[in-house]
């Protein structure tokens, strides 16, 4: 209860609010119609649970358990991952109805919704089920789920309550064991279920219902079933509204009903406006001058960007690591939904600006994953490696943390995480993770005839993301031997781009290219096997550029031709372009929908011609974002879709994002307010002046730095800012 009185509080009192009623911008259900995979669920900032509806629980289109189409909801479960490409959690599934309808023959609890009566903002989710006769209502706070049943009549009702649902990438079985129990006069359910997906996890729970159950009804299992369903019988007299709190742990049981206490005797409605309250505070950190449709994309997906990670450490800062022991978190929070490969991108590096306070503790925890792992993480849930994705993608986050100078955690620690990272053999890896470093260090690359796992030039090219970052962070702590070595790896790429074609082509151990070769044809492991990972040649070519713009440039021959390959990039068509290749929210050879395209539009400012740029992320914001449920073309990857429509709004993007800088474009709004600690604000605005300049001062557009941001001021973006102060040839120490 404390901590959300004092959220309240602090909301209530935030400068910050100056801004108004920011959250009636948000519409949750941007993105749930389509690929966006996003869910309405209620939540909190970076909450642990986040009860939502389940349309289904299986299948790469109900990765969030919903589609804004589908007729019925299966029920609501508690937990949910926001925008990812493979279902996970959905935990503790709940469904009420009113009367006694269901007996221990019932199949399918499932019920038709009432579109008219849907409705979601930042804190609540609500929806009518005419069929069972009763109103849902969704609410949470850091680690409880409240739900509030309000029925048509009064008297008898029922709630079923299914620990075996889950949401599933494939058919299962997900549960591998559990077990629970009832206690009919508290009203409450706990218990404990491990279960395996896309990781293997133990999920502890206390369910508790402000009535006593009249009555419990175990249904029988199904075939496959290690995990009950109960249908719980309430009688609520002359009432017509029963309310039901869940709480969870990675842990046990004990640590999900220390979890419940402080909240325990919270009512609904004050729950609400608490988790209200705190989305306001945050969101409200950015203003923006803009028409209300633009304002209510940009509004969406900065809130989804606050969604996670997860912070999963139970109340008293226990958490079960990534090899299932109990650890205590630094701080009482340990982050997980970590997309790195994803969010390392634009996702940490805008968490630096509008959540500074939250940056030491994501570090905090990544480190806590690499001391019980051995080395950091790839993209968690629940506190467990999923080893999805490819590439060191924590690096880059470490790195951008320590040049833009936070602190809050050992800099030392964090190099030494770095290189046992990059250095430290995997054996029980999955086979096609990495499991060491040999033919990196042998050849500064994945020699295709050796590398048998697929994906060869899309891993090298990501890790030397990775391998730049720990070279910066040595640097910066003093460490040259260490800085070299690094940088030799990261200059790795190079031996990949083929010179004839101009993109990055798979080598043998000998030094012959990949044949045949085609550079449109994308690759994706799990549906067609090849040298990329969902993408072609062309998309992964500009992936150097992520940490060495300016040698991209020059190894193509400069800005000349840095502006013709570009120019050949977005205009080059792509033949039947496959969404499960990562082919979504194309313009010529940019796929928008996926990540390694996310940065390209902003290297024209590497060129002479920066405004191509400038109209580019204004053509992309436009054609592939919108105010509606199919407003969000491709994943929106745990925030990452939405970072980059925020940033485009800004101006800024972070094209190095383990540099401490921001590249400048143009913003698409038509000014801009962020409030920085201390109470300083950075405003950002066009005007007739020429080129970038922070209070009065030219700055290079190529280079902005975070610290200067950081300082409070004006970033004026001069209307002829596209001629820049800069020559586009010039070149700079790393």
């Amino acid at each position: 209860m404390a901590a959300l009185l004092l959220a309240l509080a602090s909301a209530a009192t935030a400068p910050a609010l100056a801004g108004g009623d920011v959250t009636r911008y948000v519409d949750p259900f941007i993105g749930t119609d389509g690929t966006g995979h996003v869910t309405p669920a209620a939540a909190v900032p970076f909450g642990m649970v986040m009860p939502g509806p389940d349309n289904a629980d299986r299948g790469w289109s109900y990765s969030s358990g919903y589609q804004f189409r589908a007729p019925r909801i299966l029920g609501f479960s508690n937990t949910h991952i926001s925008g990812a490409g493979i279902p996970e959690l959905g935990d503790v599934l709940l469904m009420p109805a009113s009367g006694t309808r269901w007996d221990a023959s019932g199949t399918d609890f499932s019920a038709a919704v009432d579109k008219r009566s849907e409705s979601a903002r930042p804190g609540v989710y609500r929806v009518t089920l005419p069929g069972h006769g009763v109103r849902v209502e969704l609410t949470a706070t850091q680690r409880v789920a409240v739900h509030r049943y309000r029925f048509s009549r009064p008297g008898k009702v029922q709630v079923l309550v299914d620990l075996q649902h889950g949401l599933l990438f494939g058919d299962g079985p997900r549960v591998l064991n559990a077990q629970s129990q009832v206690d009919a006069a508290a009203g409450e359910v706990s218990g404990t279920v491990q279960a395996r997906n896309w990781v293997e996890r133990e999920t502890s729970f206390v369910v508790r219902f402000d009535r006593p159950v009249q009555r419990v009804t175990t249904l029988p299992p199904r075939p496959g079933d290690k995990a009950a369903r109960y249908v719980l019988d309430f009688n609520l007299g002359s009432g017509r509204v029963l309310m039901a709190r869940v709480a969870l742990s990675t842990v046990d049981v004990d640590g999900a009903r220390r979890n419940l206490e402080p909240d325990a005797a919270l009512g609904f409605d004050r729950v609400r406006a608490a988790a209200d309250a705190q989305w306001q505070r945050l969101l409200s950190r950015v203003t923006i001058d803009a028409p209300p449709a633009q304002k209510r994309i940009f509004y969406s997906a900065l809130y989804r960007t606050l969604l996670h990670p997860s912070d999963v450490a139970d109340a008293d800062g226990r958490v079960r690591g990534p090899r299932g022991r109990v650890v205590q978190a630094a701080g009482r929070r340990h982050d997980s939904t970590l997309s790195l490969w994803d969010t390392f991108r634009a996702v940490h590096p805008l968490h630096t600006l509008v959540v500074p306070e939250r940056v030491a503790g994501t570090v905090n925890s990544l480190l806590a994953h690499h001391r019980q792992q051995g080395w950091l993480p790839l993209w968690t849930a629940w506190g467990r490696e999923t080893y999805t994705m490819i590439g060191n993608p924590a690096l880059p986050v470490l790195a951008d943390a320590v040049a833009k100078g936070f602190d809050g955690f050992n800099a030392r620690d964090v190099l030494d995480a770095m290189v046992e990272t990059s250095t430290r053999p995997r054996p029980d890896a999955p086979a096609w993770a990495q499991r060491d470093w040999d033919l990196i260090d042998r050849y500064g690359h994945l020699p295709f005839d050796l590398y048998t796992t697929g994906e060869a030039v899309s891993k090298a090219a990501e890790y030397g993301i990775g391998d730049d970052a720990v070279a910066r962070v040595a640097r910066l702590l003093g460490d040259a031997q260490t800085a070299e070595r690094f940088d030799q790896r990261a200059r790795g790429w190079r031996q990949l781009l083929d010179p004839g074609t101009q993109t990055l082509r798979a080598r043998d151990s000998s030094g012959r290219w990949r044949e045949p070769f085609d550079p449109l044809q994308a690759t994706s492991p799990m549906n067609n096997p090849g040298d990329y990972t969902e993408a072609n040649a062309w998309q992964y070519t500009a992936t150097p550029a992520l940490h060495d713009p300016l040698g991209f440039r020059d190894a193509l021959g400069g800005p000349q031709a840095l502006e013709a390959w570009l120019d050949r990039f977005f205009s080059l068509p792509m033949p039947n372009p496959d969404k499960h290749l990562g082919q979504e929210a194309m313009i010529g050879q940019l796929a928008h929908g996926n990540e390694p395209s996310h940065h390209i539009p902003w290297l024209y400012a590497f060129t002479a011609s920066p405004h191509k740029g400038h109209a580019m992320v204004a053509r992309i914001a436009r054609e592939f974002y919108a105010d509606t449920p199919t407003g969000i073309v491709g994943n929106d990857d745990c925030g990452q879709m939405g970072a980059w429509y925020v940033f485009a709004m800004l101006g800024l993007y972070p094209v190095q994002p383990a540099s401490g800088l921001y590249v400048a474009g143009l913003p698409l709004a038509r000014s801009a307010s962020l409030v920085l600690p201390g109470g300083k604000r950075l405003r950002i605005v066009r005007d007739s002046g020429v080129g970038l300049r922070f209070n009065g001062q030219p700055v290079d557009p190529q280079a902005v730095p975070h610290r200067l941001l950081v300082q409070g001021g004006t970033l004026a973006f001069g209307a002829r800012s596209s001629a820049d102060a800069t020559a586009a040839g010039r070149t700079r120490p790393r």
